[in-house]
């Protein structure tokens, strides 16, 4: 398991293959990348500035991805999430899973991914044309991780 909160960007083809390497008896990898938008609610936006608390959002994804382990026979994870200033296009977030099986793989990836934006302790505040603002948090991402 691999957990990284960071400033730096980070390399998606190296990470998979470190995934891949991880373990002889994968037969999926399922990765997803998120990016900043460059709109949000219509409005323009110049860079997120991400925040997080050190030490409790390791907790936080630990116990997300513990949570994975014990609904689905996964072999290996990596999460990744950037802080500080993003632009706009810049890599955000990267979540990788490794198991025996896709079907696997998909689902505990997208779990992940889903609790991941909704009990992660990040903080986004959206830079626009307008301004700062801290993003509110979506009832779109409450509804995807009430569904597991």
């Amino acid at each position: 398991m691999k957990i990284s909160i960071q400033q730096d960007d980070f390399d998606i083809a190296e990470e998979s293959r470190l995934l891949r390497e991880s373990n002889s008896n994968t037969g999926a990898i399922v990765t997803f990348s998120g990016l900043v938008r460059d709109l949000d609610n219509e409005r323009k936006v110049e860079s997120l500035i991400l925040e997080h608390y050190p030490g409790m959002t390791e907790s936080s994804l630990e116990k997300i991805i513990a949570q994975a382990q014990g609904r689905w026979s996964i072999l290996d994870v990596t999460v990744i999430h950037r802080i500080g200033e993003l632009q706009a296009g810049e890599q955000i977030v990267f979540v990788a899973v490794a198991s025996l099986h896709r079907g696997e793989a998909f689902s505990a990836c997208e779990f992940i991914m889903d609790f991941l934006k909704t009990r992660a302790p990040f903080w986004k505040k959206c830079l626009d044309e307008n301004g700062e603002s801290w993003v509110e948090a979506k009832s779109t991402d409450e509804d995807a991780s009430a569904r597991w």
